[in-house]
Parts: structure tokens; C-alpha cells; sequence
């Protein structure tokens, strides 16, 4: 039992569509590596945000929230409730939160940005970003280049500091959000995530791995379970090896997803085993 399989009993149960917040099941191309649903299960509700973006597209979570926002809209005319279901943080937040109005990057300077990181490197990018803004380099993943990069980006094009344009004010929204969260023991959760690697790779996960590999520098292709394979595949690393690594590094995922979602007081949590207990909690709370 997990995410996708409530989700579907949900679903069926309010005859409503899923809207997805996974920001790596929105690319056609991945479907191992991120566990997308199944042709079945997108045959059984309708999905939304599933497999209808191209890896060679750029999207975020800016996008994502326009995008969304209009299908919630939409759907909300036929549909006294909906799902919204997945664990990619910034596109959850973007629905719950929103995600504050920061400018469209200039394409000359986006490409500037990205050839002087690609020549000196992740520390350079770094220095560049505490001169412009010593607050947000303070806040921010520097092991992170895409998340340096934007932050250089927006205070080179709006001569102002990311941390003056941030807001961090939430939206209001025009409906109720009742918000579920899925959570194991540690030990339980991550035996399950070593297995579930072992179950990808005999599903194919290598092979889909290689056929992407041509475009391993797109930012789509930074994803735990790809990355891994791409340094066995160039020869770094054992095969053994980098599975080894797509497993600890799922792990850590896990753990920044809990440690980012349990600061939201508004989450429900449960077992995903207790689905009679949730699909009585939605019931009991959704009108």
C-alpha cells in the first residue's frame, strides 16, 4: 500500500481526477526511474500533470502553479472535491502556498550564467552569490547550482537581492486544502526503498537509464535514480555501485521530504497501511 494506490481508492470514491505534484512524473521520457502510475491506473482516473511535459522543456514550479491553478479551476465547476497528490516540495507549496512573482530570466543571461559555471565551477557561482546577496546564501543548498544560479539570475536582471523579492507571503486560495501525509517507521521505510530499487532495476530501470543518456546534462536528468547510472555507465563507477547509490540517495530524499513536510502543522499523518482509516478521515472532513 502506498501513495498511488490511496490515491486511486480516493479518486474512484469522489469520481474525481488526480492532479499531480510530482515534478519528475510530469516528463514523458521518465517512467521507471519515478515510479509514474501505470498505463491501468491512468486508464482507471484521469491524471493530470502525468507525462505531459518533455525533458528537453524547461519548467517550474512558477509554471507549475499557473498551469495548476487553472486546472483546479476548471475542475472545481464538476467536482465538489479533488486530489492533489505527490511529494515534490516546491509544487506542493506552490498550490499551498504559491510561489512569489519573480521575473522572467533573460535568455542571453541565463546562458552567460550557465557557460561561467560550467568553466570555474560550483564554489565560483557561490562567491558570486554571497556578494550579491549575503542573506540568501546564508538560506540557501549550496551544494544546489540550479538554486544558486536562479538566485544569481533574478538579482542580475532586477538589480535588487533575492531576499527583497521573496515575499514568503501565502496566497489565498478559493477552497478548502485538507492536507494527508504518508509516513513509515525508518527502518520500515527504508528497507522499502532499498527493495524498491532492486524491483526498478529488474523492471527495466537501466535500460530506460541508457536511452536517456545522451542528454545526461539536461536539468530533468539530475534525478536520483538516473544520475547513478549515467557515472556506471561513463565508466566512474561499478553497476553494483551506483545501485548501492540510488538507494542511499533515495534515502536522503525520503528523509529531506519528512523533514521539509513535517514543518507543515496542518498535515494529517498515517500510516499508509491505514487506509480505512484515512478514506474515513476525508470522509468525516470533506463536505
Amino acid at each position: 500500500m502506498g501513495k498511488t494506490d490511496l490515491s486511486l481508492r480516493l479518486a474512484k470514491e469522489y469520481a474525481c481526477p488526480i492532479v499531480s505534484c510530482d515534478s519528475r512524473q510530469i516528463f514523458k521520457e521518465l517512467k521507471i526511474g519515478v515510479a509514474a502510475p501505470s498505463d491501468d491506473q491512468l486508464r482507471a482516473v484521469k491524471h493530470y500533470f502525468i507525462g505531459c511535459k518533455s525533458i528537453e522543456e524547461r519548467y517550474s514550479a512558477g509554471k507549475y502553479e499557473l498551469d495548476a491553478m487553472a486546472v483546479l479551476e476548471r475542475e472545481f465547476e464538476s467536482h465538489k472535491a479533488l486530489l492533489l497528490v505527490g511529494g515534490s516540495m516546491l509544487y506542493a507549496d506552490a498550490i499551498f502556498k504559491g510561489i512569489d512573482d519573480l521575473p522572467t530570466i533573460d535568455t542571453e543571461l541565463r546562458e552567460e550564467l550557465l557557460r561561467y559555471y560550467a568553466e570555474n565551477g560550483i564554489e565560483a557561482i557561490r562567491r558570486r552569490l554571497y556578494l550579491l546577496d549575503p542573506e540568501h546564501y546564508k538560506q540557501v543548498d549550496l551544494s544546489n547550482a540550479k538554486r544558486i544560479l536562479h538566485a544569481i539570475e533574478v538579482c542580475m536582471m532586477t538589480g535588487k537581492t533575492f531576499t527583497e523579492l521573496r515575499t514568503n507571503q501565502k496566497k489565498q486560495r478559493p477552497f478548502a486544502i485538507l492536507k494527508i501525509g504518508l509516513t513509515r517507521p525508518r527502518k520500515e521505510l527504508y528497507d522499502r526503498i532499498n527493495r524498491r530499487v532492486v524491483e526498478m532495476m529488474s523492471d527495466g530501470l537501466e535500460e530506460e537509464a541508457r536511452n536517456l543518456y545522451p542528454k545526461r546534462n539536461l536539468n530533468a536528468l539530475n534525478t536520483v535514480g538516473y544520475k547513478e547510472l549515467f557515472k556506471y555507465f561513463d565508466g566512474t563507477w561499478s553497476r553494483e555501485f551506483a545501485i548501492s547509490m540510488i538507494q542511499q540517495n533515495t534515502r536522503r530524499y525520503a528523509k529531506k521530504q519528512l523533514t521539509w513536510f513535517q514543518r507543515d502543522e496542518e498535515i494529517n499523518w498515517f500510516h499508509p497501511n491505514d487506509e480505512d482509516e484515512i478514506v474515513a478521515f476525508v470522509q468525516n472532513n470533506v463536505s
